[in-house]
């Protein structure tokens, strides 16, 4: 027996542990908060970050769920979330960032059918059937039966709140493999999260075996911003996270979807109170802000793991202007700092540490194949 070459790889796998702890390897989750109909901000985040994956491994198939481990998203953020994460069959995304975002932008007039109602039709409601259906044709098998949570190539997390117990509600691929009872069609999983109480009626949902039910409203009203759900399911979760002990073992990015209630949005009434859009646009916002100074104080020891890209003077459209902002920070004791980074320098500068410890170590489900819709072909 060479006793000099077991010692040698001895030592080079101690070595290489002790590197890939240096180096920093954690744990990574995205997020992506809801609000709005477009998710513009979002989707210029998330197009930026694929492509920087791709410039800086070389690999111009590589995905953006190569790189993380969970994902987790609320409203249009959890449409996108499942679009980067449902599972072609071969453990690889149907979509690329680029055409999950194409396909909202294109559809966004069904996804969002407004429709007049009340007795002079005067009120603005959405039709939720106009969204069922987009949302079929995107989460199906070829043989047109519905994708549901288990068919992700990653753990992806999504809210609402539920009606029945009057309390939140989450969807997770990690409920779904433990148990039919937990497994939603996708389709209903994102009708769901977004039913804005004020704009499209509460959905009724049933879990594959049908012994879970839900009566859904918008996931926005209580978790806006998910990123504290996807920490909180990390830090519990030691099935598929058994190494993280604590927020030092997670690499966090946090999309927003800019603000809803910025100056523009704020209207008072001729009495001097707030406007009903006011109030939803104070709640919204309330919510993702308080989510991320949480965050932001949990992370505060190793600020570079917690990376929050928000759209603060938003307002125009352009789909780059959200990347040229430059990035804002909030403070551990409270109140927020202007960076010298940009919010696109930011996500290089993430891409950056993800690229140099590797990719995702989450397997993907192991649960069944399923067969390429038609509809992404041209992928």
């Amino acid at each position: 027996m060479d006793f000099s070459k077991i010692s040698l790889e001895i030592f080079s796998k101690l070595e290489q542990k002790w590197l890939y702890h240096y180096e920093g390897k954690k744990t990574r989750v995205l997020s992506i908060d809801g609000g709005g109909t477009t998710g513009i901000v979002a989707g210029a985040a998330l197009i930026h970050l694929e492509n920087q994956i791709c410039a800086k491994t070389g690999d111009p198939h590589v995905r953006i769920s190569d790189f993380f481990d969970i994902v987790v998203g609320t409203g249009i953020g959890a449409i996108y979330a499942a679009m980067l994460v449902v599972d072609g069959g071969d453990g690889r995304p149907l979509f690329t960032a680029k055409d999950a975002v194409k396909f909202v932008k294109e559809n966004q007039s069904r996804l969002f059918k407004a429709k007049k109602v009340g007795v002079l039709r005067r009120k603005k409601r959405f039709s939720g059937k106009s969204m069922e259906k987009v949302l079929k044709e995107v989460f199906r098998r070829e043989d047109g039966k519905a994708l549901t949570l288990r068919d992700t190539c990653k753990p992806l997390l999504v809210p609402c709140f539920d009606l029945n117990s009057s309390a939140p509600f989450v969807f997770s691929r990690a409920d779904a493999i433990e148990s039919f009872s937990y497994d939603f069609d996708l389709w209903k999983v994102c009708r769901a999260t977004s039913a804005n109480p004020s704009m499209f009626k509460p959905f009724n949902l049933e879990s594959i075996d049908g012994k879970t039910s839900c009566l859904a409203v918008d996931g926005g009203l209580v978790m806006n911003n998910p990123a504290a759900a996807a920490v909180t399911h990390v830090l519990h979760n030691k099935r598929d996270f058994p190494a993280v002990t604590g927020v030092d073992d997670l690499l966090v990015l946090s999309l927003g979807n800019g603000p809803l209630n910025s100056t523009t949005n704020l209207k008072m009434r001729n009495d001097g109170y707030c406007s009903p859009l006011s109030v939803v646009g104070i709640v919204f916002d309330g919510v993702s802000e308080t989510v991320d100074q949480m965050l932001g104080n949990a992370f505060c020891w190793n600020p570079n793991d917690y990376v929050r890209v928000q759209a603060t003077g938003y307002a125009s459209g352009g789909v780059e202007e959200a990347l040229e902002e430059r990035g804002v920070e909030s403070l551990p004791f409270g109140g927020k700092r202007l960076l010298t980074e940009t919010n696109g320098q930011r996500i290089g500068g993430l891409v950056q540490r993800l690229v140099a410890t590797g990719r995702s170590s989450v397997p993907p489900s192991p649960c069944k194949d399923v067969a390429v819709s038609p509809l992404r072909n041209g992928r």
